[in-house]
């Protein structure tokens, strides 16, 4: 069993962060990628690099993996994931997306697409439905306007 949990935005695990993950929204639908050695979709994201921030991570994936060019960038929570005794954190973000370029030749991405909602066929089906709960919790309470 998978058990994910959120924190304030500002809270610092005893352990490091190791994932930014980014719902964005581009014209008032959601960006969602599909990794080229898989055939189903995520949100984008991906592993903070040695000595990168997770704002710093979560702006380098969000232009990596879908070609944004220009977004505003906020920090909705802090999550854990727990799986067989193991606890990982991260950071959820949420982007408002105004340009997108063309995703480089050197990504990991094949594609991405723009939904309303979240799809069914999901990477990580056990996390990323309660991430992007929280994310639209997050807007619906009305932290933010996108």
């Amino acid at each position: 069993m998978i058990l994910v949990r959120f924190y304030d935005p500002t809270f610092t695990p005893a352990s490091k962060l190791t994932y930014s993950v980014i719902t964005a929204m581009y014209k008032g639908k959601w960006i969602f990628v599909r990794h080229r050695k898989r055939e189903t979709w995520e949100i984008p994201g991906g592993h903070i690099e040695m000595n990168e921030s997770a704002d710093a991570a979560a702006d380098r994936e969000l232009r990596e993996e879908s070609g944004a060019v220009e977004f505003k960038l906020e920090c909705v929570a802090t999550y854990s994931v727990e799986q067989d005794g193991i606890t990982g954190y991260g950071r959820l973000f949420l982007a408002e997306v105004t340009q997108l370029g063309a995703v480089t030749d050197t990504s990991e991405i094949a594609e991405i697409t723009f939904l309303e909602s979240l799809p069914e066929n999901l990477t990580y089906p056990d996390i990323q439905p309660r991430l992007f709960k929280k994310v639209l919790e997050y807007v619906r309470d009305g932290d933010i306007c996108i």
